[in-house]
């Protein structure tokens, strides 16, 4: 009786096990597909053995034909079972291709098929207990064990040969199954009237589902590995993209610094400084583009930052009213600006994206206003210690078609381009507005009439610094442009790039510095040590066998070695600037060379006055 209820509360349970799991949306591995099989072969062995029990307690003899055909049909099962646990062992061990791996099971089932079928036709006996069972014995029975012993021995020797493979922690359970199994056939031979091979194998079906086949976790870890490859692709990525942008700017520095040099000759015709200008333009196109996909493809891998740190609000609309002025140039546009002066004086916030959002929207409207007005208007809402910023730019452009709005922000969107080829642009510039007002936690609003002009509205929070620790008095906005004439000044430039030395020793010549140059980290080593002196070093970082920050860092070391270190470096990148101070320079100057960044850190490092 205990038996038949054994395999009553296994049949109850593969019923139900069964149906939850072909019931569940899964990915198809192979190793899946195998473990249906057990499921199924599992639910077989319980119905074939109730089937015995059903002839037995009907009094079937040892020449009931319908009880030898159960018995024989149920060790074949058990024998297809045992089989199919093996070959899910060589699956998950197998190092091939899934087409492969599909080849190689479907011949495996095939053969395992016929070899149940082969020993369903062998003879078997049977012996009378003491209790009254029929116990199956014979050549039949015999040859079963003997394979099944082969079966264990393969599933231990795979697991001596791929250890390392299998020892990954969700693979332990097999481990215990294995062991319990063994332990099974034992028992079984020492009793062989407790009938425990079928609610065993339907025990470690189950086992199985809840531990490594559990369609859930396997679709969690296949999430898991997507998230990874897609994290790792991203990396590679954005190294691509930083190498490209280094690449990129190397050239770049050439072209824009001898351009401004050029339109700093007085000896240079005018017609030709018009055309210099167009190459000055042209470069910071170029400039734009490479800034928008590396912003945008470290937006996309979560390397944004936002960094709130106090800033002087009146500073931050100065340099933006500045720089739209300059970039409308000779359009024939009205530039209007409404900036409200009630704004407290010192914020917290990210200043740099709140520039770059402002920029972004501003050059937008410049680009696709050929006549009328631009007007770049600021007002606030105040309320427990918080400025809600409002930003409007609004223009007499072009406008948007009302069925367009919606795809304003998707990266490398160019709306009407029939009409529109001669704007220059990526489309990445309002995709990278949206996405670091998302991160700020503001909100972004577009209003336009096709042919009339548009209008953006942006809010962002900002915090309100009550006692700040920057100076807030009015700054008078500086002409950039100029060139600041130093004297007895001495600087060494390191870059192993012969035209960016070049480049940087005529532009600091219109300051009238003194400069030297070495074209590795150990050249400049080998001069501080020697005793030369300098006010300024000027240290590329991306030079070979020494980087300028392992030069830098042994420039530390020398005794009394105070000299203010810039790094001069195509590596642009958002956060690029807080790594390189963070490692101890002085400051950060990108290539190309910025005109007023240079003006900046001549200011500060050799004007004295």
């Amino acid at each position: 009786m205990n038996n038949i209820n054994m395999t009553l509360y296994g049949l109850v349970f593969i019923i139900l096990l069964t149906f939850i799991y072909f019931k569940k949306e899964k990915i198809h591995y192979v190793e899946n597909d195998v473990y249906s099989l057990l499921i199924i072969s599992s639910f077989l062995g319980c119905i074939l053995e109730l089937i015995s029990f059903i002839c037995v307690s009907n009094g079937a003899t040892e020449n009931d034909m319908l009880y030898i055909l159960s018995i024989k049909l149920l060790f074949s099962n058990f024998l297809l079972w045992i089989s199919l646990f093996t070959l899910y062992f060589v699956v998950i061990t197998l190092n091939k291709d899934d087409k492969t791996s599909k080849k190689i099971i479907l011949y495996s089932l095939l053969s395992l098929v016929l070899l149940a079928l082969f020993v369903s036709l062998l003879p078997i006996d049977f012996k009378k207990t003491t209790n009254g069972l029929l116990l199956p014995m014979g050549l039949s029975v015999n040859v079963i064990y003997f394979l099944c012993s082969i079966c264990i021995v393969m599933i231990v020797l795979l697991i001596f040969f791929n250890f390392k493979k299998l020892k990954n922690k969700k693979y332990w359970p097999l481990f215990i199954i294995l062991i319990s199994f063994s332990f099974m056939i034992v028992i079984q031979n020492i009793y062989p009237d407790i009938l425990l091979v079928n609610p065993t194998a339907v025990l470690i079906t189950f086992i199985m589902y809840f531990t490594i086949e559990n369609p859930d976790i396997k679709m969690i870890q296949q999430l898991n590995i997507a998230r990874d490859q897609a994290d790792k692709a991203n990396r590679a990525k954005t190294e691509f993209l930083s190498n490209m942008s280094h690449e990129i700017r190397t050239p770049l520095n050439a072209i824009v610094g001898f351009s401004n040099l050029l339109l700093e000759d007085d000896e240079v015709p005018e017609k030709s400084k018009d055309e210099v200008r167009d190459i000055v333009m042209a470069s910071d196109n170029l400039l734009e583009i490479v800034n928008g996909i590396l912003d945008i493809s470290k937006i996309e891998s979560n390397k944004i930052e936002i960094v709130n740190e106090e800033y002087n609000f009146k500073k931050v609309t100065q340099e933006l009213i500045t720089l739209a002025k300059g970039r409308i140039g000779e359009k024939p546009l009205e530039f209007r600006t409404n900036i409200d002066e009630t704004i407290p004086a010192v914020l917290c916030g990210d200043s740099q994206r709140i520039k770059q959002i402002c920029v972004n929207i501003l050059t937008n409207a410049i680009k696709y206003t050929k006549e009328g007005w631009i007007e770049f208007k600021v007002s606030h809402i105040e309320k427990d210690g918080i400025c809600r910023l409002i930003i409007s730019v609004e223009d007499t452009g072009i406008g948007i078609k009302e069925a367009n709005i919606n795809k304003l922000f998707n990266k490398f969107e160019r709306l009407d381009m029939r009409d529109n080829t001669t704007i220059e642009g990526t489309g990445l510039g309002l995709a990278i507005t949206k996405k670091l007002v998302d991160l700020m936690g503001g909100k972004i609003i577009v209003q336009s009439i096709y042919g009339k002009g548009s209008k953006f509205t942006i809010s962002l929070d900002q915090k309100i610094v009550m006692n700040p620790t920057i100076k807030v008095e009015e700054e008078i906005p500086k002409n950039h442009a100029e060139t600041i004439k130093v004297a007895n000044q001495k600087v060494l430039i390191v870059d192993d790039n012969k035209i960016n030395l070049k480049v940087a020793e005529r532009l600091l010549e219109s300051y009238g510095i003194e400069s030297e140059s070495v074209e590795s980290g150990e050249e400049c080593l080998n001069k501080i040590k020697g005793g030369n002196s300098y006010n300024l070093i000027l240290m590329d970082d991306m030079m070979p066998k020494m980087s300028g920050t392992e030069a830098f860092h042994e420039l530390e070391k020398i005794p009394g070695f105070n000299t203010p270190v810039i790094a001069l470096t195509a590596n642009a990148l958002t956060g690029e600037k807080e790594k390189y101070l963070a490692a101890g320079f002085n400051d950060y100057l990108a290539k190309p060379i910025n005109k007023e960044e240079l003006n900046r850190i001549i200011n500060t490092y050799l004007n004295h006055e």
